[in-house]
């Protein structure tokens, strides 16, 4: 059973699609190059709507649901071409204004959820660590207890946005002894004295999006600054890490999408032998193998959404989409790099930055690895 996506889902679908192609698509090349999209962009986005599209429209957002967001992310992943796009957008709008809605007071959502929504300041989420990746309980920024708020001390890196973001949602220990059970949540804002952007990070891919290390050295955070719960960050996590890697299917789903019909169309347009490339059966054996290999991570995808949109228990499907799909997509853009020959190497069609992307996908978000750990668990081993 899929999701029940609408007539206003499938609208939207359409528009995201119109404003990649005229807005997003022609300039990739150039993002690529410079390691970063304009800023301007996040305001544009603002205008149509596509910050905010599940929030209420109190904040300034469009009061649609999980389903409106999930097109938004497979629509721009399978219009886009560019996983760094993608992923500076969504670690906005999709991943850091989320627990600010979810667990934030009124005042905190008055004061960076209505920007974040209206493109004003761009967000981003600070887990990991030097020393901290999977191991979440192994964080080691510290948060100490002072009149009025916090000291912070330590570290965060791989922060997608975290060289322009204006605030962080940032995890912290407030308890050293507490483990889990000692991670609380606090939104550091860049003007803060002792918060430095500690180096702007090069990747494999992702080239058009920021990725940044960055350091806290005696930060003054108030009070008034904490989400949620002190110690109780650890809930805020598991509750994003569900939605963030359910985006990483659906965005996977979109960019499976988008090497099919780039590649069906080169194999019919390019010649060998006297022939169209996907008249030879090798060609087509492949293509149908990528055309199963998507359709597959869909069904598996729509239903952990469905489940996730209901409210139902997911973590089990999440994760068994989250690690489908990202070793679907890394294979799916290996052959339409090769059915593309020495074409597919070049950059010119795209095919190898689709490649370098689709990387990271079994890695960020949590691992492969980690994937199956919580798998087994739910199997009972």
């Amino acid at each position: 059973m899929l999701p029940p996506f609408g007539e206003e889902h499938e609208e939207l679908r359409q528009t995201v699609a119109r404003f990649v192609a005229a807005e997003i698509g022609p300039h990739v090349d150039e993002w690529e190059a410079a390691r970063e999209f304009p800023r301007e962009l996040y305001g544009r986005c603002a205008e149509l709507g596509f910050l905010g599209l599940k929030f209420p429209e109190r904040y300034g957002g469009q009061g649609g649901d999980h389903l409106h967001d999930a097109i938004w992310v497979e629509e721009l992943a399978r219009s886009g071409g560019s996983g760094g796009v993608a992923a500076g957008l969504n670690a906005h709008a999709s991943i850091a204004l989320p627990p600010i809605f979810n667990f934030g007071t009124e005042q905190q959502k008055q004061r960076w959820l209505v920007a974040g929504i209206a493109g004003e300041k761009i967000g981003a989420l600070g887990i990991t660590e030097p020393g901290a990746g999977s191991d979440v309980a192994g964080i080691a920024t510290r948060a100490d207890r002072v009149d009025g708020g916090y000291l912070v001390n330590g570290s965060k890196t791989f922060i997608t946005n975290g060289v322009r973001a204006d605030f962080l949602v940032c995890a912290c220990k407030t308890n050293q002894e507490g483990g889990h059970g000692g991670i609380s949540f606090l939104v550091l804002e860049r003007q803060m004295p002792g918060y430095e952007v500690a180096a702007k990070l090069e990747k494999m891919g992702w080239h058009s999006s920021d990725t940044g290390e960055l350091a806290f050295t005696d930060v003054e955070v108030p009070a008034e600054n904490l989400l949620g719960e002190e110690n109780g960050g650890f809930k805020l996590i598991m509750a994003n890490f569900a939605w963030e890697r359910l985006l990483m299917a659906i965005g996977a789903v979109g960019a499976m999408q988008r090497l099919i019909e780039v590649t069906v169309a080169y194999a019919l347009e390019r010649e060998a032998f006297g022939r169209p490339i996907g008249k030879f059966q090798a060609i087509r054996h492949q293509v149908a193998e990528m055309a199963t290999k998507a359709e597959a991570s869909r069904a598996l995808t729509y239903n952990a959404l469905r489940l996730f949109h209901t409210g139902q228990d997911c973590i089990r499907e999440v994760s068994m989409a989250k690690l489908v799909t990202q070793r679907a997509v890394l294979e799916i853009a290996d052959q339409s790099l090769q059915i593309h020959g020495g074409y597919g190497y070049m950059r010119e069609y795209g095919i190898e930055r689709a490649v370098r992307d689709a990387r990271l996908g079994p890695i960020g978000g949590g691992t492969d690895e980690v994937m199956k750990e919580i798998l087994g668990k739910t199997m009972g081993l």
